[in-house]
């Protein structure tokens, strides 16, 4: 040690005693949430809570602006319809033709993206060809299609039913085959010392790991098809005078029965937020969300 060095001063650190503070003193560190809160920590109760804040808007802009009903009639108005719907079960009726071919064209949109995305997986080509009709097909509008599909199939049920797979295949399996493409080496290595192969290893690896991206894709086809289906039943209502919320919204329409009209609007709106909050939701809480894969 040079001199220079020892000679410099020595700092020593005081000694630092904390004493513990009394309790009596410290406040309410924890305390239970109340019922208001723990309400609102329920996500359905914070969802309904929004759409109460947009109804009540809606109900105050047509009575404090004056809107007339023929143009924009007002939430009360909306709800007699409904009422009236529903009491002599054309409402229910129409809803009933219409998740029927819902759910037969989003069944088999499923079922054919599933067998495209597998293949892809598989071999090289089969996701060329994939993501190559995805690019192609993906940016078409279903309902761009239809006039083709009833020349095709004639004015009927598989019409509706072919642009409803078109709406539903191509976002399911771009999704899909993304979610395989980030699926993790270190998953699939798993897959491979287990003997996992073909559709085994897909549904016991693949599928899981990128649950969270299919889950995803299938909500995007469900509201492309909605949307498909109550077009396809406007332009079917106008031809063959019949079909399901389409055809009601299209026949009030003509009769400038307004309220009616919001009346069917409404009522895709509720279905639409029912499926998205709770099947999708739930199915999202038990296996994404449970598995950590989804905060």
């Amino acid at each position: 040690m040079s001199a220079a060095a020892a000679a410099r001063p020595i700092h020593v650190r005081p000694e630092l005693v904390r004493t513990p503070a009394d309790a009596r003193t410290v406040g309410q560190v924890e305390r239970p949430l109340s019922a208001l809160e723990r309400a609102w920590n329920v996500d359905a109760v914070r969802k309904a809570a929004v759409l109460a804040g947009f109804v009540a808007l809606w109900e105050l802009y047509t009575r404090l602006a004056g809107v007339p009903t023929i143009l924009f009639p007002s939430f009360s108005e909306t709800c007699v319809a409904i009422v009236r719907a529903f009491t002599d079960f054309r409402m229910l009726s129409k809803i009933g033709f219409s998740i029927s071919l819902l759910l037969l064209g989003y069944a088999v949109g499923l079922a054919v993206a599933a067998v495209l995305v597998v293949l892809a997986s598989i071999w090289r080509a089969c996701a060329d060809v994939l993501t190559t009709a995805t690019a192609m097909f993906n940016p078409l509008p279903s309902i761009a299609i239809l006039p083709l599909a009833m020349l095709w199939f004639g004015l009927g049920t598989f019409s509706v039913v072919f642009v409803l797979v078109h709406a539903v295949l191509w976002a399911v399996a771009l999704n899909t085959h993304v979610g395989f493409q980030g699926v993790s080496q270190t998953q699939r290595m798993v897959g491979s010392n287990y003997g996992l192969k073909g559709v085994v290893f897909a549904a016991k690896i693949l599928i899981p790991a990128a649950l969270a991206t299919i889950l995803s894709g299938m909500k995007i086809g469900w509201a492309f098809a909605w949307r498909t289906l109550i077009a396809a039943e406007l332009v079917f209502g106008a031809t063959a005078r019949g079909g399901g919320l389409g055809w009601h919204i299209f026949e009030h329409s003509e009769n400038l029965r307004t309220p009616q009209v919001f009346a069917g609007l409404f009522t895709i709106i509720v279905i639409g937020v029912l499926v998205e909050n709770v099947i999708f939701r739930n199915v999202e809480i038990r296996t994404v969300q449970r598995w950590g894969l989804q905060r």
